[in-house]
């Protein structure tokens, strides 16, 4: 009996080891793209490891009680976590507009709301300075007729952080309106549901995780602007003052300050995104 089994076994033996072979050659990266892919993986982590390495980790705990450095970074969290609230407000709705109508205009709309991505930071600032100024477009109205003054202050940090990091949020959250099942909004309007109705309790929850996703990276943006805060709202420690104006200052006259202040930024940055990441984009 196991005579007459031999060669059938060893007939199913041989694709077995056929199949091992083309499943371990599909697997194997080929090494024209394995090499450029970890140069690239050194190229954006190998900064990072820098400031770990450089660190002053003995006087550590003096510096990070330093005066200044913990209002930075107060006033860093929360103007990021403000205007990231203010582009959800605004950007949500914008989205909505581009992914569910067909208002004339759409494809120029998209082109202005990308541009802040391309554009630099300091024109932005710039430009933001010649609408909400004193002497501005908006802003010299604003002065006129209620005394406020929006440019070097508080409310002009959020705005600078809010005008870069929208763009981000608006380009996620129409991706995840687009990617959705329309039936479910259909359904909904066929049992009597209103447009507000049917967007609030259909279509937010649909595209819940695309605007999470959406915020995570507007947050991370706002946290790290530089170039449109200093030009609009200035470096005043305790008023204006975010941690990479902080950081810039420090790097005039202390390096070592400088590296500690942009460990902070780096860790508290690494420390939200990951979790943030696991818990509301549904990442491994």
């Amino acid at each position: 009996m196991s005579t007459r089994n031999q060669p059938a076994a060893g007939a199913a033996a041989a694709p077995s080891v056929g199949w091992r072979r083309q499943r371990r050659s599909r697997h194997r990266v080929p090494l024209l793209l394995l090499l450029p892919a970890l140069l690239g993986l050194g190229f954006l982590v190998l900064p990072l490891a820098g400031l770990v390495i450089r660190a002053p980790w003995s006087t550590l705990p003096e510096r990070l009680t330093a005066p200044g450095v913990l209002d930075a970074l107060r006033l860093s969290l929360v103007t990021a976590t403000v205007a990231t609230g203010l582009c959800i407000v605004l950007g949500v709705p914008l989205a909505w507009l581009l992914a569910r109508t067909d208002l004339p205009g759409r494809r120029l709309a998209r082109a202005l709301i990308t541009v802040p991505l391309v554009l630099p930071p300091v024109v932005g600032g710039v430009a933001l300075l010649l609408v909400f100024g004193r002497r501005g477009i908006v802003g010299s109205w604003l002065d006129a007729t209620f005394g406020i003054t929006l440019p070097f202050t508080t409310t002009a940090v959020i705005l600078a952080q809010a005008f870069v990091a929208m763009p981000f949020l608006v380009i996620a959250v129409e991706g995840a309106l687009r990617g959705a099942d329309v039936r479910y909004e259909e359904a909904a309007a066929t049992l009597g549901a209103g447009r507000w109705r049917t967007f609030t309790r259909v279509t937010i929850p649909l595209v819940a995780p695309g605007i999470a996703a959406g915020a995570v990276l507007c947050w991370a943006r706002a946290l790290g602007e530089f170039g449109a805060t200093i030009t609009f709202a200035g470096n005043f420690p305790g008023r204006t003052q975010t941690m990479p104006l902080a950081v810039y200052q420090a790097l005039e006259t202390d390096l070592e300050a400088a590296i500690v202040l942009s460990l902070i930024l780096l860790a508290v940055s690494v420390t939200i995104l990951v979790g943030l990441r696991g818990r509301w984009l549904g990442a491994t």
